[in-house]
């Protein structure tokens, strides 16, 4: 267990230490700060509208760093020939695979975490339909702060201990953020303390649950495919995946009465469909937690057997 923590940790630590990662999160935050904007030309639907644009740009942010920080996992250490020093400590490669799924893991918790308390500020604040709507200062204020307290700190850390900038900041910001969602969930948009008047969803709360399982099953399946496979093999084949798993009800589900392919189909690549909850949100209909126990079943024994076959597959792989 003290080999598995060590290098989850150090795995950890890396990914959040990647440019990509932290451009990634960047990019999604200002998707979200300028999604209101984008979506005050509907007709009556404005915020359903909105919600499904920031679970859309909340998905898509995880299923990237899933995808660009766990495919280096494993295949970037076989090139730099720095996996010949760790499996020489001696390290079982059962826990060297486990440790890099937990590793990535846990980055990708973090950054989904950010994304999310991000998307339920946007939520809370909501589109402005009429030039009469009044914008909801205290959501933009606690984010102001929020970002001013993230900035300032890291560059304190930065130039005093010399704490790498990026990192830094975001670990802060998953603080800072939690501070902030605590404070909006119990003041008003009038700064009056009224817990039941703070226009935060269930239902949101639970999409994002659901975005985050599948992520993790993308996370289970790069690590997989990085352990006999190069970077750009492995991106190709988790974006090839994914988009089949997007429409596997369409691909595989209709045929799959008829045609074995498409049975096979089916069992094999994961469908993401399931975890994706527009028609609730459409339809305004609440989402049971029996869906969601279910749907985290399915998702457990899905990356389970992943992360079998990934440490079969490393068993008799070449590193030297």
């Amino acid at each position: 267990m003290d080999k598995l923590f060590t290098i989850a940790k150090n795995t950890f630590i890396e990914t959040l230490r990647q440019p990509v990662y932290a451009i990634i999160i960047v990019a999604a935050l200002f998707l979200l700060f300028i999604s209101p904007s984008l979506t005050m030309y509907t007709m009556s639907d404005d915020n359903k509208l909105l919600r499904e644009i920031g679970l859309s740009t909340l998905f898509l942010t995880s299923l990237f760093i899933s995808i660009f920080s766990a495919s280096g996992a494993v295949a970037k250490e076989m090139e730099n020939k720095t996996i010949l020093t760790v499996l020489t400590k001696p390290v079982q490669r059962p826990i060297f695979i486990i440790a890099k799924f937990f590793g990535v893991a846990s980055a990708v918790v973090l950054a989904h975490y950010i994304c999310t308390i991000a998307l339920l500020m946007v939520i809370r604040h909501g589109v402005l339909e009429t030039v009469n709507d009044p914008h909801d200062w205290t959501v933009i204020a606690t984010a102001g702060v929020v970002l001013a307290a993230v900035f300032l700190l890291s560059a304190f850390f930065n130039y005093a201990y010399e704490w790498k900038f990026s990192s830094t900041a975001i670990v802060l910001t998953g603080i800072f953020a939690t501070l902030g969602i605590v404070f909006l969930i119990f003041i008003d948009n009038k700064w009056q303390f009224n817990p039941k008047g703070n226009g935060m969803n269930a239902v949101d709360i639970y999409g994002s649950v659901l975005l985050l399982l599948a992520a993790i099953i993308m996370v289970a399946l790069a690590v997989a495919l990085s352990s006999r496979f190069n970077i750009v093999v492995t991106l190709s084949c988790c974006i090839g995946i994914f988009l089949l798993g997007l429409v596997s009800d369409y691909a595989f589900g209709r045929f799959a009465e008829t045609q074995l392919w498409a049975k096979i189909g089916r069992y094999l690549v994961p469908n993401l469909q399931i975890f994706w909850i527009s028609d609730a949100i459409y339809e305004g209909s609440q989402v049971p937690v029996k869906y969601i126990l279910i749907t985290a079943s399915y998702a457990l024994c899905y990356t389970t057997a992943i992360l079998a076959l990934s440490i079969a597959l490393f068993q008799r792989r070449q590193v030297g």
